[in-house]
């Protein structure tokens, strides 16, 4: 009885796999199989240490291919994903690839179907595989030990050994980083599944192991958390981000861990430390603040305490009656606004009168400015490509900010991007949370915060659509408490 006719009887077969993350092992057999044309529901993948189908009896030897059967198709995409899908600790991983190459024997485009479960499921697993070895990178810490050498004698040779917990069958498939990066060291990556240990020259695999059978720390970890809080910045801190990019599951292995919930307890101090180093570099200089917009407008053009009103640029004032019940506020002046002088007369700032009009906000109400006075930019041949303003240059320009709110005394302040909000209030914040919602300033004044116009602007279709109309409600409700506050 041939191959063919065995599948036609309804037999199963059983591939049982050497190794969890053998894709070459799993590739010939797939291929055979598919060649024999048998279908993916007669076949159990097992993978070591697990079981078969209970109904994987009968036949279990590999089927022969004929030897005019056709080439297996799989194209590169699947190819890639199914390298990193095998690494995968899913015990379906292994039917569902064959599942994709058997259909793409006959649906090549397959791949291409976004919405399809299969398709949908293994480059899920790609995700999870290509994170898992993303935090391997990051977090295997090495430890010194000492190490016998050969004849069981002490010798003063260096053994580094690290303890790592992997989610997936990731070890063997990241040898080589740690074996370029490591290269002149001798070390082992324990985990409770493999172990690998390279001397330098040659990798060896061992056993699994234990936690206990990995050095609990080493002389030069002082050093190193020495340098960790050092570097730790709370201007820039989101707990939120961090936890997901560094997981506390993976902080029982790093030595500065143990710092992190000090460091984000003291993190407000320090950056309000900071806000304030950022309005001293005024001492001296402008002991008073500007009592006029006149006399702002006349300093800030001097102004030169940050790398931005160094460039070749030109400072620019805010506009708008100076008894305004609405300050809005920008980020920074963009090149059309540099060369006029004028807030708010480029392509943001025309999309932005747009949408004032809909709301029903007089613009000549206002008083317009930006959170930064000069135009930060990378010149590019005969162009000047706007750049983000960084923390330190927000929190300088605070002292002009703050001066002309002294000045105006609006009802209401209205900040447009994240930029403009950290200039009113010295830490940065979440516009997704915070917007719609006012925030009282220390004057009595509200702040008001939303996305800014360029924002919009870089945006298309449906996404652009989705932003216009949280815009235009953001100015409608400031619209409607201005006639509150009126009253």
């Amino acid at each position: 009885m041939t191959a063919l006719q065995h599948v036609r009887l309804g037999t199963y077969y059983v591939v049982n796999l050497p190794e969890a993350d053998d894709f070459d092992f799993w590739r010939e057999r797939a291929r055979a199989l598919v060649q024999c044309d048998v279908p993916p529901d007669r076949i159990a993948w097992v993978e070591p240490g697990g079981s078969g189908d209970l109904f994987s009896h009968g036949e279990r030897r590999m089927p022969v291919p004929p030897m005019d059967a056709r080439p297996v198709r799989a194209n590169r995409r699947f190819v890639s994903l199914a390298k990193n899908a095998i690494l995968h600790s899913d015990p379906e991983r292994f039917a569902l690839l064959y599942r994709l190459l058997w259909w793409l024997q006959s649906n090549p485009r397959m791949m291409e179907d976004k919405a399809d479960l299969d398709v949908r499921r293994v480059e899920e697993l790609d995700k999870n595989v290509r994170r898992d070895s993303h935090k391997m990178h990051a977090f295997v810490r090495f430890r010194l030990v000492e190490s016998p050498n050969d004849s069981g004698e002490e010798e003063a040779g260096e053994h580094y050994v690290a303890w790592f917990e992997p989610e997936h069958h990731i070890l063997r498939a990241n040898a080589g980083f740690f074996m370029r990066r490591f290269s002149n060291m001798r070390w082992s990556i324990l985990t409770p599944r493999v172990s690998l240990h390279w001397d330098g020259e040659t990798m060896a695999e061992g056993p699994p192991a234990e936690r206990h059978d990995a050095p609990g720390g080493d002389p030069m970890e002082d050093l190193w958390r020495t340098y960790y809080a050092s570097i730790f910045n709370p201007a820039r801190l989101k707990i939120g981000a961090m936890l997901k990019e560094m997981p506390k599951k993976y902080w029982k292995n790093m030595p500065e861990a143990s710092l992190i919930p000090d460091l984000i307890a003291g993190a407000q101090g320090r950056e309000a430390s900071m806000v304030e180093k950022g309005k001293s570099v005024f001492s001296g200089e402008f002991e008073e603040r500007p009592d006029t917009l006149a006399a702002i407008d006349k300093a800030i053009h001097a102004c030169r305490k940050c790398p931005i009103g160094a460039l070749d640029n030109t400072a620019v004032m805010g506009e708008g009656p100076q008894d305004a019940a609405l300050m809005i506020v920008g980020e920074q002046p963009g090149d059309n606004e540099d060369l006029q002088g004028r807030p708010f007369v480029g392509p943001a700032g025309q999309l932005l009168d747009v949408h004032l009009e809909k709301a029903g906000i007089d613009r000549r109400a206002a008083y317009l400015t930006n959170a930064v006075k000069h135009f930060k930019y990378a010149q590019r041949g005969k162009r000047r490509l706007h750049q983000n303003p960084g923390a330190k240059e927000i929190d300088t320009c605070r002292w002009w900010i703050e001066s002309e709110r002294a000045i105006v005394q609006p009802k209401l302040v209205l900040a447009m991007g994240a930029s403009a909000a950290r200039g009113l209030l010295g830490k940065t914040v979440s516009i997704s949370k915070v917007r719609g919602t006012p925030i009282p300033l220390e004057d009595g004044s509200e702040l008001w915060v939303t996305a800014h116009p360029s924002y919009l602007l870089r945006l298309e279709g449906p996404a652009r659509a989705e932003q216009a109309r949280l815009f235009d409600a953001d100015l409608a409700a400031v619209k409607a408490r201005l006639a509150e506050l009126a009253g």
